[in-house]
This record gives C-alpha cells, structure tokens and sequence, in this order.
C-alpha cells in the first residue's frame, strides 16, 4: 500500500510539473513582429494610471517657478551648485545627494517587493511617454488592431495623408519639449527659450535636444513595449525582488477555469467565470496574457484587472477574477504574513529611515557658508627678530548664499594672539571661494608643549546671523 501511495504522489508531481512546463511554453512574447494596439477602458486602475502619469506635468513645469527673481530649482553645472528656492547645495553637500539617490533606490526596491512592477505601470517615464503617443495613434488611426490594420493597408488619400502626418508631428513635438524641459532643469528656463528661437543655445542644449528627441520619438513610438523587454535594466532584475508574499495581478484559476461562453443572467455549474473574451490581453500594453501566469511582460499597470472587472458587471459575477493577490493568497496558504512583519519590508524601511534621517538633518542643517583654515606646513612656524611667533594660515569662505557677503577675520582663543595682514574687508561673491593669507604672531612663551589652540572668527558685517568660526592650532617651539 505504501508503495501504491507513494507512487501516486510522484505521478501527481509529474503531471503537476508538466502542467507547470505546458503553461510556460504556452507563454507568448512579442519580439516586435507584431504592434501591440491596446484597447481603452474607463476603470479605477486606469485613472490611477492618469494620476500617476500627472507627477511627470512637474518635469515640464516646475523649472518655469521663480523665486527671488531667480529660477527656484536649477541644477548650476558651470558654477557647480544645485539652487532649491532657499537652499543652494554646493559639491561638499554631495553626501545629501547620495543619501537621496539611496533613498529612491531602496524605495523602488521596497515597493517592488511589496506591489511588484507599480513603478513601471504608473510612474516609469517610458511607459508614461508611450501611453501617450498610443493615445494620440489610437485616437487618429484606430483604437483596436483592427482598425489599426484596415488604417495600415487603406489606399493614401487626403484624409489618411493628414492623419499620420499630425501623429508624427505631434509625436516629434513631445519628444522635442521633452528635450527641451531637460535642458530647462540646467539653465534659466525662459532664457532657454529665446536662445534656441534666435539660434543662439550652446552646443550642449542642442545635443540634448537631438538625444531626447530622437530617443524619445525612436522609444515611446515604435520600440514601445520591447525597451522593457529586451532593454530596461530594472525588467530583468524584478524576478529576484519578488517573493511568494507579494502582491500582484494575478487571475484566479480555480475560479475561472475551465473557460467558456457564459450569457448575462446564466448559470452554468460546469464551467468558471472567465468566458475567455479576451479583453484582458486586448487592454494590456505588452500584450501579454495575465491568465497564463505572471510574466516579464507584466508592468503591474492593473489595467486588466478593469477589463475583466467589466465583463464581470456585464454577467452578473463577482469582481475579482483578476485582481492584486499574492502567491500564497490564490494558493490559500495559512502562512499569509502582514506586510509589517515581512523580512525585506523591515529592512527595506530601516535603510529608508535612515536615509531620509540623513537627508533632513543635512537640509535642516545646512550652512550658508562653510569657513575652513589651513594651516601652512612649510614652514610650522617662524620666530621673528623681537622673539615672536608666527603661524602661516589660509583663509577660506564659501559664499552659499545668492548675495555677496563682506567678511571680516579676526582670532580668539589665544593670549596675546595677533592677526596681520588681515586689516582690509574681504568680499566673496555669491557661490565663490576667496583664499587669503593670514599671519598669525603669539609671544613665545605662549605654550609649552608646542600646540595651543587658536579660533578663527569670520563676521559677515551685512548679515551678523552668518558669522562663524573654525577652531585650529597655533604651533611653537617646544
């Protein structure tokens, strides 16, 4: 009997694997012989689609803000300085900036294992500016494969002439004000644009725009769905950050199957509620079939999830054929764990407190200006002819703010301490770095062990608040 048993077991597994092994051969992807033409349907994921694409309005708008008179957000490459309303980062605040890029990093991590591909679905720039250039297509050409076709083969008249020729228009003015709404993040906006009508732009402006208006064009266009096949990075890496616990669309088989054609208002015991219409793989911009499985081709978008919602109003079933479920859900794994006691969830949002920890203590503590002193090692010290001694030190104040400032140096700190050379005002410049030379004298018998500690004060006559100090050492004979 254990040996019938044990037999059953292993034909069960092996049919259970070839069952796994048919599914996965039966996986269909578009290599580009195909266009895919999805269709468009009303439905709650699809308006968090819009509301997600929305964020990309501030890539195109934000750098027309002013402040100050100035632009409030401006990446300075020339005067390397990073200027948000306020605050301007200079290169010694890169460690901000790393702390933000790990930031966005471990979040996009974080979410990846929690939502799966969300990113890519609502936010990713190459699937926004493609949603877009396929609305314009469908909107002209035909919002189904089969229009698009009858489109494609129709003889070239007036009106087919006009239509393409205002897709391709419009197509070329996105990708050229994407270019451009690049450029305006790295010089004054409205500048910008005066200098590209009269032909004056620097080298670099038009480089930009010929890169992002043929990428873009050459991207969202035609290559569409195949850059996250076949190019994008992130595609290919999402496999490794999925676990049995995340939250994915996914088409519940044991209710669904087998398909079958199914009236409104019918009941039919011996089949399951998908009526294999199909509308799930006509919305899917990829193309792909959600009901054979989670695939590479899957962006997480849900947008089948309100095709099949539809269907099921229409014959009067329950939603949630397809909808956001994890591994263990559609399996009825006793196991389920809440997202707050999930290994990677925990880790991920330490490493993210910690980050953005790092990030509102450097905003909220950052200076407008930074004062170091260097101290001349050729030579230590001097001893002068009344028996003196002198230090050798350079002075440097970094301007952060948008104003020149006018600093006066002195020391403390130091009995007997002398500052020569130092009598006139020094003006620095708004994001600039003015070196002097300071000479410092103390008596001789100043200290004993060689080393005494001396401050240096930088006072900033127009604004007192900016004054501020450096604490040194001044050297002597022991």
């Amino acid at each position: 009997m254990a040996d019938n048993s044990m037999a059953v077991q292993q034909a069960s597994t092996a049919n259970d694997s070839n069952a796994i092994y048919e599914e996965v051969a039966d996986w269909h992807i578009n290599t580009g012989e195909e266009k895919v033409v999805a269709k468009r349907l009303k439905g709650r994921f699809r308006l968090r689609k819009w509301m997600g694409m929305s964020v990309w309005s501030l890539f195109f708008l934000v750098p027309y803000l002013r402040w100050d008179g100035q632009q409030a957000i401006l990446f300075d490459i020339p005067d390397r300085q990073f200027r948000f309303f306020d605050l301007t980062v200079f290169p010694q605040d890169i460690w901000m900036l790393s702390l933000t890029l790990l930031f966005f990093a471990i979040l996009l991590a974080a979410v990846t294992s929690v939502a799966g591909r969300v990113f890519c679905g609502y936010f990713c720039f190459q699937t926004v500016w493609t949603d877009i250039y396929t609305f314009i297509e469908t909107k002209l050409e035909g919002d189904t494969p089969q229009k698009a076709h009858k489109f494609k083969q129709a003889p070239w008249t007036f009106d087919k002439t006009w239509r393409v020729l205002t897709k391709h228009s419009l197509w070329i003015a996105i990708a050229l004000l994407t270019g451009l709404s690049f450029c305006a993040w790295f010089t004054d906006a409205y500048q910008l644009w005066g200098d590209i009508f009269t032909l004056q732009a620097p080298m670099p402006v038009w480089v930009a725009l010929a890169t992002f208006g043929i990428f873009t064009y050459g991207f969202a266009g035609f290559m569409r769905e195949q850059v996250c096949f076949w190019l994008c990075p992130y595609a290919r890496l999402q496999g490794v950050m999925y676990d049995q616990d995340t939250v994915l669309p996914a088409y519940d088989a044991e209710r669904g199957e087998p398909r079958g054609k199914l009236k409104k208002g019918a009941v039919d015991g011996s089949k399951g509620s998908c009526i294999d219409c199909k509308v799930c793989v006509a919305v899917c911009p990829t193309g792909i079939d959600i009901r054979k499985g989670q695939q590479e081709g899957c962006i997480t978008c849900g947008l089948c999830i309100d095709a099949c919602d539809s269907i099921m109003d229409k014959t009067d079933q329950p939603r949630g054929l397809i909808r956001y479920a994890s591994y263990k859900e559609l399996h009825h794994d006793q196991n389920v764990l809440p997202m707050y006691r999930r290994p990677r969830v925990i880790i991920y949002s330490l490493i993210l407190l910690l980050a953005l920890s790092g990030i509102i203590y450097g905003f909220t503590t950052l200076s407008p200006t930074e004062f170091k002193v260097i101290h001349d090692r050729q030579p230590l010290y001097v001893r002068l002819s009344d028996g003196s001694i002198q230090n050798k030190y350079t002075l440097k104040l970094l301007n952060k703010t948008q104003q020149p400032i006018t600093v006066r140096y002195s020391v403390s700190g130091l009995e007997g301490a002398s500052l020569h050379g130092m009598e006139d005002e020094v003006i620095v410049e708004p994001g600039r770095v003015v070196p002097v030379t300071a000479l410092v004298r103390a008596p001789a018998d100043v200290t004993e062990d060689g080393l005494a500690p001396i401050t240096f004060e930088a006072r900033v006559l127009e604004q007192p608040q900016l004054d501020t100090t450096y604490n040194s050492m001044f050297m002597t004979p022991e």
